[in-house]
């Protein structure tokens, strides 16, 4: 799925600190026919490394183009999802890139807080594969066919 054939598809950035549900968040997106590019970052820390450019994300043009969507769990090591986020959206220069949580917690103050720092969408993640490809077929179709998001600086 891509956005109208005028506008450039956007960079979706994935923040998940497991290496099996980023394969399964890949393959889920691929099976639900979202054909953006995809970028994966392991935790907090490398989240802002990469929307900053800083640290492995220096300096070579391509390596880490600004998201258009960012995919953030909450639970993970370092620096977790709920501190990347209130850093994302208390910075101007970020705060206008959507970020859906994706995480495996349900807790209401996880989804309440979640939503005080300002997400814009909060996903539980399905328990089976077919319940995540359906996530993020719905996800692609809403994100990235609905909406109009702020365009996306190279």
């Amino acid at each position: 799925m891509t956005r109208d054939k005028n506008k450039i598809p956007i960079t979706i950035l994935i923040c998940d600190d497991d290496a099996d549900d980023r394969m399964l968040t890949q393959q889920a997106l691929e099976d639900a026919h979202v054909a953006n590019a995809v970028r994966f970052v392991e935790d907090g820390d490398q989240l802002l490394d990469y929307l900053y450019q800083r640290g492995e994300y220096a300096g070579e043009t391509g390596k880490a183009p600004r998201p258009g969507l960012i995919l953030l769990d909450l639970n993970m090591p370092k620096m977790d999802g709920r501190e990347a986020l209130k850093v994302i959206k208390g910075d101007e220069t970020l705060r206008d890139i959507p970020v859906v949580v994706l995480s495996t917690s349900g807790f209401d103050q996880d989804i309440v807080r979640s939503y005080q720092l300002g997400v814009n969408s909060f996903i539980r993640k399905p328990v089976t594969f077919s319940g995540l490809v359906e996530a993020m077929n719905v996800l692609g179709r809403y994100w990235l066919e609905i909406v109009e998001l702020p365009p996306t600086a190279a």
